[in-house]
């Protein structure tokens, strides 16, 4: 049976990943480091991070200036356990590379683990497996024309 309490839960997680994705396209790299416990873990598709300051670090330095990226996730499924939760996302994806002319379009499924902290739900594991990627080279798609690349959003 879902209490008021979980679904308040609920909303307060999802608030909590959408801010991580805002955070991440924005490149705000405190307010994305700020959605994690420091123990926090990762493991995208294999890429896998043991700390929060490996994986703010390797995002910070990989998703910098000139790359321009794009992450929504719908279709959640979050169980809500006392002070912990798990979360299941439907991520779709994108990535732009101007200088390599490259772009990447994917979709994986994320499960996140949560846990509640004093400052409220904070992510203690998240990662996802690819169920597909598209890769474009963009010599190859004359019409298209990429604007706010590397742009400062936040």
């Amino acid at each position: 049976m879902t209490t008021l309490d979980d679904l308040i839960d609920v909303h307060d997680i999802s608030q909590l990943k959408y801010r991580y994705l805002r955070s991440l396209d924005t490149k705000d790299w405190d307010a994305f480091a700020a959605c994690f416990v420091p123990e926090a873990t990762g493991d995208y598709n294999g890429l896998v991070f043991e700390d929060r300051t490996a994986l703010v670090a390797y995002m910070r330095q990989n998703l910098g200036g000139g790359i321009l990226t794009l992450h929504q996730v719908h279709h959640p499924e979050i169980t809500v356990d006392g002070d912990t939760a798990v979360g299941h996302w439907y991520l779709q994806d994108r990535v732009v590379v101007e200088a390599f002319k490259f772009l990447l379009e994917g979709a994986s499924f994320y499960e996140d683990r949560y846990v509640r902290t004093p400052e409220g739900w904070r992510v203690s594991h998240t990662g996802y497996q690819r169920t597909h990627e598209l890769h474009y080279n963009l010599d190859d798609l004359p019409h298209l024309k990429v604007t706010g690349a590397g742009e400062h959003l936040h």
